[in-house]
């Protein structure tokens, strides 16, 4: 009986140490800065791109913006403001995501506190208060159209994207390989989800949200499981979901599609004409 007694102790404190390496370490685990070091020097080949420095209560973080490559001459323009996946950084995306301003519309990169050359940390309150920041800047602009701006995000920046969605408003949301909530992760980790501090609880945010939502998701997902895009998919008042033959970081696995589903996308949602 006393060695039952004693196993079962240090099972408790193997567990408890365990779960507290995992609160300590979460941060680390959701944002890991240190895999995008080596920062390429890409803006030189980025015709029009204008450099933002977005002010914070923890210090500066960059933000680029691509103008419409279509002039609207007597109207203002729609924007998209993207979030990126958690190694990545904004210097991955102009290229990738630059066919938004052949559709007429302006493209903000907004990156996180802490990464790249931006200062702070990141978490998701300083997220948030990144995204806002954006989204107040990109729509005090003139010649932007504060009726058709679309929030975007990917992988954790579906995370960041809802989080936007909640404190301002957008005329449509795009995710791509995104998840419910960190918390529903808790059980495959083996851990209770009071101990999450970066809760991103996207399911609420899509399942209140009024305008209409596009899921890109891999079926075979390793990462963040498909049944995720299916739960916000089913969520979504105004939801459309397209399932790809990919797994997470190779989704979408064709850009040509991708971009052939969400002009389709943003003209019924008439974002652009």
């Amino acid at each position: 009986m006393h060695l039952l007694i004693r196993i079962a102790t240090g099972l408790i404190l193997i567990y408890v140490i365990y779960v507290c390496g995992l609160f300590l370490l979460q941060g680390d685990i959701l944002f890991p800065i240190k895999q995008t070091k080596g920062i390429p020097n890409i803006t030189h080949d980025i015709p029009g791109l204008e450099k933002i420095w977005l002010d914070t209560s923890f210090g500066k973080v960059e933000a680029w913006f691509l103008p419409p490559a279509i002039k609207h001459e007597t109207m203002p323009a729609p924007a998209v403001i993207f979030a990126h996946g958690n190694a990545e950084l904004i210097d991955y995306w102009p290229q990738t995501l630059g066919r938004f301003t052949s559709l007429g519309m302006g493209l903000l990169l907004v990156e996180y506190p802490g990464y790249g050359r931006s200062q702070g940390r990141p978490s998701q309150k300083s997220i948030e208060e990144t995204f806002v920041s954006a989204y107040d800047t990109i729509t005090a602009r003139e010649g932007t159209d504060r009726s058709r701006i679309v929030i975007m995000g990917r992988s954790i920046g579906g995370g960041a994207a809802c989080a936007l969605a909640a404190k301002r408003p957008s005329a449509a949301l795009i995710l791509m390989s995104t998840f419910t909530s960190v918390r529903a992760f808790a059980p495959r980790f083996l851990i209770p989800g009071f101990i999450i501090r970066n809760p991103f609880d996207n399911l609420s945010v899509v399942t209140s949200y009024s305008c209409p939502v596009i899921i890109f998701h891999g079926k075979n997902d390793a990462i963040v499981p498909y049944n995720h895009g299916l739960a916000l998919f089913h969520a979504a008042k105004q939801g459309k979901i397209i399932t790809c033959s990919s797994g997470h970081n190779d989704c979408p696995p064709n850009w040509e599609s991708f971009w052939k589903d969400l002009e389709s996308f943003l003209r019924d949602a008439k974002i652009i004409r």
